[in-house]
């Protein structure tokens, strides 16, 4: 298997070690498959996926659609980010404040997928200090 360049800029994102990298890397493919961001984080299965009417729920869509390994792997990053980045852990205590504690997580990990797409896009290094402003 030949390891793609974006491999060692995703290592340089708080929380993400060799397996994860690969999982991120193997699983997404090519980044510029995805025209934006959103489209990447919703196929990380990061957002909701809900249909409101005058603030009611209506319906869940395609709560499944997308990529469970890739929701898994931005998830197990999101608990070792929120225990050894300090603006990760800022921002989680005041989304936990607010919610749920899962919800804050997977709010954790919405922002790491979306700072794993600028990663790979650009090839640049992880910046905590943009993911978690």
């Amino acid at each position: 298997m030949k390891l793609l360049p974006e491999f060692e800029k995703l290592k340089t994102i708080t929380g993400v070690g060799d397996i994860l990298a690969l999982t991120i890397a193997l699983e997404t493919g090519t980044i510029s498959r995805f025209p934006k961001v959103g489209n990447y984080a919703s196929y990380c299965r990061c957002v909701s996926s809900q249909r409101l009417s005058n603030g009611k729920k209506k319906g869940q869509n395609n709560r499944k659609n997308g990529n469970k390994y890739l929701g898994w792997a931005f998830v197990e990053a999101a608990n070792f980010t929120k225990r050894y980045c300090s603006d990760a852990r800022r921002f989680y205590q005041r989304k936990a404040a607010k919610t749920k504690e899962v919800v804050a997580i997977k709010a954790v990990s919405h922002k790491l997928a979306r700072a794993a797409y600028f990663v790979m896009r650009d090839r640049v290094d992880y910046n905590s200090k943009k993911a978690f402003a």
